[in-house]
């Protein structure tokens, strides 16, 4: 007997089931017999497909499920979820091409699917490319996005400069310190800090980093751990300044998803980490990853260090 197969893509029910994204979306459709009848209360097989350019293209990612339809002859199904025939849901990149969504079924529950046919996917990759729209800093059509696993460590604020090009920082994947100075340096301990020229941007750690690495040197500074730290096959990570930091505790929700799924990985702790913007010979700027707050501290003092960097 021939059948229909009515399917509804719910683009409003975006859904996040994994720790790194692209994640996963809900689908529903309705099942119907020739008749337009719907096929209440049984258990049938779905076959998703993702194609990539058109209707017809390139096979991206392929996946089975079986399910119970209701007795108005719904289901639910997690697109990313089921039992992967082909490809990787995490290898699509949403925001280089148009991407297509072919439905197979079988009454059955079998593997004997028939094409239902094949329409565009629109709002739902955006969304996960995109993470979630509030995720997204400077406005739509971004490569990246807030949470992604990319260029060593975790985007964690995304922008566009004068020119249009996306840019972006990312923070490091592990914590450097747990308790160290800003200045850890003899004269510093017995009370002879010295006021660093060029440190005190808020927003700018590259720049704050390189004039405490000429001034100080090398040494087991908060600042020297930044500047030697290394992954992904980058090395130019250095310590944050303010306002860096407090963009990284603004999406610490989506940065700390993320980590949780990668191997090795460290999340993000509620602590107070150093950032690399100084005050005064004596002091300089933390910043408390529990309260979202800045504070004035000694030099001496001991607190977090973790690296970021630009792209």
């Amino acid at each position: 007997m021939k059948h229909l197969f009515t399917a509804i893509l719910l683009f409003c029910s975006l859904s996040v089931f994994a720790q790194v994204p692209p994640q996963a979306f809900n689908y529903s459709g309705v099942a119907r017999n020739s008749q337009g009848n719907p096929i209440a209360s049984g258990t049938i097989a779905v076959q998703i497909s993702i194609l990539k350019g058109s209707t017809s293209g390139a096979l991206q990612y392929s996946e089975n499920h079986t399910v119970t339809t209701d007795q108005f002859g719904l289901f639910n199904l997690i697109i990313g979820a089921g039992a992967v025939q082909s490809g990787s849901m995490n290898g699509i990149n949403w925001g280089i091409d148009n991407y297509y969504l072919q439905i197979g079924f079988d009454l059955n529950g079998g593997t004997n699917f028939i094409l239902m046919g094949t329409s565009q996917l629109l709002s739902v990759p955006y969304a996960l490319h995109a993470g979630s729209a509030a995720a997204i800093s400077g406005g739509g059509g971004f490569t990246h996005y807030i949470g992604e696993y990319f260029g060593g460590g975790v985007i964690f604020h995304l922008y566009r400069d004068s020119l249009g090009a996306e840019r972006g920082l990312i923070v490091g994947l592990n914590e450097l310190s747990s308790g160290i100075a800003w200045d850890s340096s003899t004269a510093c301990l017995t009370g002879g800090c010295i006021n660093i020229r060029y440190a005190e941007s808020t927003w700018n750690g590259a720049t704050n980093t390189a004039a405490i690495l000429s001034e100080l040197g090398t040494t087991a500074t908060a600042a020297s751990l930044c500047d030697n730290y290394s992954a992904g096959g980058f090395t130019d990570w250095y310590m944050p300044a303010l306002q860096e930091l407090h963009k990284l505790w603004t999406n610490l929700l989506d940065v700390n998803r993320t980590m949780e799924g990668i191997s090795g990985a460290q999340i993000m702790r509620f602590a107070v980490y150093w950032s690399s913007t100084e005050v005064d010979g004596p002091g300089a700027w933390n910043y408390s990853f529990m309260t979202g707050g800045a504070s004035y501290w000694d030099k001496y003092s001991t607190y977090n260090v973790r690296a970021i960097r630009a792209f």
